[in-house]
């Protein structure tokens, strides 16, 4: 007698990850990477038509078990619709990565750049929480689920041309230790994932040296261990860690001297 499950049931027991900012760079690394440990994806992007046509060109047989939700992360209505569109279609998540994020210069003397503080911040701070919101509750009834920010080694200290970015960093950083806190005895685990340098759409028109550069897929390997592992706090690659842990125990007046002939983000253009 063969006991092997039919392929949809064996597709509804597969577990399941929510990822936003999944339509290039670090998410799209960790989709593939997820989908190919045999996960379901719960994939969100603004640019949906995109990643559908990445999924079905990249998982191929496997395209079925996935689905795509298109939403503008900035949004907070549309990523809270997207989730309960999972909830919905697909289930409640095992694991949940607000991966989206957008890093832009500035230049606080400039009135137009003050827009870019604005909307950094609804992408990479109230984005990040309105993706976790929907799953919370449900998250604490079953007593389970992990819950992932993904922040940046730019948190570590603000570099001048950055400033909209590196808060915005270090305020993911800060928000995910508060809910950390707050979930201990939930039995939902939340983790911040702090990436060096990757070579992705944020950092191709960087100006300036970036020391460890990884691929998306080598640091969505080496993250996917870590969340395995069910680190709290983990920069990735090690070596970007001890450098930042360098970088904090500067005195400042040494550290603006090492920063000060450093380029800068370009900004935006009118």
């Amino acid at each position: 007698m063969n006991t092997r499950s039919a392929p949809d049931d064996d597709a509804a027991r597969a577990p399941l990850v929510f990822i936003t900012g999944a339509s290039s760079g670090i998410g799209q690394a960790l989709a593939a990477c997820f989908a190919r440990a045999g996960w379901r994806l719960a994939l969100v992007a603004r640019r949906d038509a995109e990643l559908r046509a990445w999924v079905d060109a990249a998982l191929g047989p496997s395209a079925p078990r996935h689905a795509v939700y298109g939403a503008d992360v900035a949004r907070p209505e549309a990523v809270i619709a997207a989730a309960e569109r999972c909830l919905v279609d697909q289930g409640l998540p095992d694991l949940v990565i607000a991966c989206a994020g957008i890093s832009v210069g500035m230049d606080s003397a400039q009135r137009e750049d003050l827009d870019v503080m604005r909307e950094t911040f609804a992408v990479n701070n109230i984005g990040m929480a309105a993706t976790f919101h929907p799953f919370i509750a449900p998250m604490r009834a079953r007593g389970a689920g992990v819950l992932v920010g993904v922040a940046s080694v730019a948190a570590i200290r603000g570099l001048p041309g950055h400033g909209a970015y590196c808060a915005s960093k270090a305020g993911v950083v800060a928000y995910c230790e508060s809910l950390r806190g707050e979930l201990r005895a939930s039995g939902v685990s939340v983790l911040t994932l702090v990436p060096g340098y990757v070579a992705t759409p944020l950092t191709a028109r960087n100006p300036y040296r970036m020391p460890f550069l990884m691929t998306p897929e080598r640091f969505a390997d080496q993250a996917f261990a870590a969340i395995q592992r069910r680190r709290s706090y983990v920069v990735i690659p090690w070596q970007m860690g001890v450098a930042a842990k360098l970088m904090r125990l500067l005195p400042n007046a040494l550290f603006d001297r090492v920063v000060a002939g450093r380029g800068r983000k370009p900004r935006r253009q009118p």
